[in-house]
Formats: C-alpha cells, structure tokens, sequence
C-alpha cells in the first residue's frame, strides 16, 4: 500500500476546510445585503451577525480544533512509515464525520446529530492516538 494515499484524507479535510470559508463569505455577503448585520460592532462582535453567519463561523472554528490532532497523527503514522489498512480506514471515518458534522452544523444545526457525527470523530482520533502510541513503542 502506497504510504502517501493516506494524505488524501488530509486533503479532503484542508479543502472542507476551504469550502466553509467560501460558504462563509457568501453568508456574509447575503446578510450585509440584506440589512442584518450591525456594520459598527462586525468586526468584534459576533452577535451583530444574524444566526446563519453564526453558524458557519462557528463551524469554521471546529475546524482548528480535533482536526488539527488528526492532521498531527496522520503526519506521525507516515513518518514512521507505519500506514496501513487500519489507519487508512480510521483517517477515512475522521474525514467522513467531520464532512457530516459540518454539513448539520451550517444546516438545521441539531445538536444530537451534530454530537454523534463529531462524536465518531473524536473516538477515531483517539483510536488513531493509541495506534500510534503502540507503535512507537513497540
């Protein structure tokens, strides 16, 4: 198995990234339009930006907090030269809750769902943690 493929996952996850600062500055642009945003507290305050800029910013912030462990780990594993099977699987259900927690979050913003899908991710990242953690001492 190509080590390297297991940076497609990383990618995927920078451009979801991406993509919710582009979702962001349309929210921003539709909302200053619109009149709902109080232009002299925009800057600090996020309360002067109606609840669907909110929600997408808020969703942007998630996206520095357990990824960036992920992205440490996925760095680890390949640096060792220690990618395989389990981790490609493991990167991939990372990857695949953050892009359904993301969606719920700048969506109807349900937090069951939000918590189960972020919740996947987090059990992933901690599996990822112990994989490596066995592997640099065994």
């Amino acid at each position: 198995m190509n080590k390297d493929l297991i940076l497609l996952p990383v990618l995927i996850q920078l451009l979801l990234t991406i993509k919710q600062y582009i979702l962001l500055l349309a929210a921003k642009k539709k909302a200053v339009a619109a009149g709902e945003v109080d232009l002299e507290r925009r800057g600090l305050y996020d309360d002067a930006w109606p609840i669907s800029v909110v929600k997408v910013n808020n969703s942007i912030r998630s996206q520095y907090e357990i990824p960036v462990l992920f992205y440490v780990l996925i760095g680890v594993f390949w640096a060792l030269d220690a990618v395989g099977p389990v981790v490609h699987g493991l990167a991939w259900v990372f990857v695949l809750s953050r892009v359904a927690h993301a969606y719920v979050h700048t969506g109807s913003n349900y937090v069951p769902h939000r918590l189960r899908f972020f919740s996947v991710g987090v059990f992933s990242v901690i599996l990822l943690a112990v994989l490596a953690l066995y592997r640099l001492l065994g």
